[in-house]
C-alpha cells in the first residue's frame, strides 16, 4: 500500500475522508460485534492519507451489517455454511440485502455454479463464476448493478435502452486463479 504515483504499490488510499470514515466504521462495527472476527487486516490510519488495510471479517451471522450493506472499500466479509445448507444460503443471499451490484460464486461442481447462477438471477448486475468480482470488461459488458444498486446501464451504453429488462453479465473463468497480481504491477 502506498501512493498511487508509485507503480510498485498494489493498492492506494481510499478516495477521501468521508469514504475512509465510513469504511473504518464497518471495520470497527465488526471489531465490536460478538458475531464477527477480524481474521486479516483491520488496521486503518488517516495520518498520511486515507489508508485502510485489506480486511477479512468472519461472521457467524449472515444478517450482520457487513453482509447487508455495500462497502466500497477493501473489506470482505465471509460467512461459512455447511454443504447441506447450500439452498438455504442461496435464499439468505437473495433476501439479505436490497443491493445487488456484483456477485461471485466459486465451486468445483459445475452443476452447483449453474444452480447458484439460476437461483441468484436477480441479485447482481455482474455475476462471476470462479473469477474475481472486479473483472468487468469496460465497454464490452454493462455495469451498474441490480436492485437498489442501479439499473445495469451506464450513459452511452447500448444497454441503456434495455433499462426495463435488466441485462445481466456472467463471466466464468475455467482456469484456476494462480495469483493475485495484476500484469501491470509485475
Amino acid at each position: 500500500m502506498g501512493p498511487i504515483t508509485d507503480p510498485t504499490n498494489f493498492m492506494g488510499p481510499v478516495i477521501n475522508q468521508a469514504a475512509y470514515d465510513k469504511i473504518a466504521g464497518y471495520i470497527e462495527a465488526a471489531r465490536n460485534s460478538s458475531d464477527c472476527e477480524i481474521i486479516a487486516g483491520g488496521k486503518h490510519s488517516d495520518r498520511d492519507g486515507y489508508y485502510i488495510r485489506p480486511t477479512v471479517v468472519l461472521t457467524s451471522d449472515p444478517y450482520c451489517k457487513l453482509m447487508k450493506e455495500e462497502i466500497f472499500g477493501p473489506v470482505l466479509t465471509v460467512y461459512v455454511y455447511d454443504d447441506a445448507e447450500f439452498d438455504s444460503t442461496l435464499d439468505t443471499i437473495s433476501k439479505t440485502t436490497p443491493y445487488g451490484l456484483t456477485g461471485a460464486v466459486f465451486a468445483e461442481d459445475r452443476m452447483a455454479t449453474v444452480h447458484a447462477s439460476t437461483r441468484l438471477l436477480h441479485t447482481a448486475g455482474n455475476f462471476y463464476i470462479n473469477d474475481k468480482c472486479t473483472g468487468a470488461v469496460v465497454g464490452q459488458q454493462p455495469f451498474g448493478g441490480s436492485r437498489a444498486s442501479g439499473t445495469n446501464d451506464k450513459p452511452g451504453s447500448p444497454s441503456l435502452l434495455q433499462r426495463f429488462v435488466s441485462p445481466r453479465s456472467i463471466k466464468e473463468n475455467m482456469i484456476p486463479i494462480s495469483g493475485y497480481m495484476y500484469p501491470s504491477n509485475q
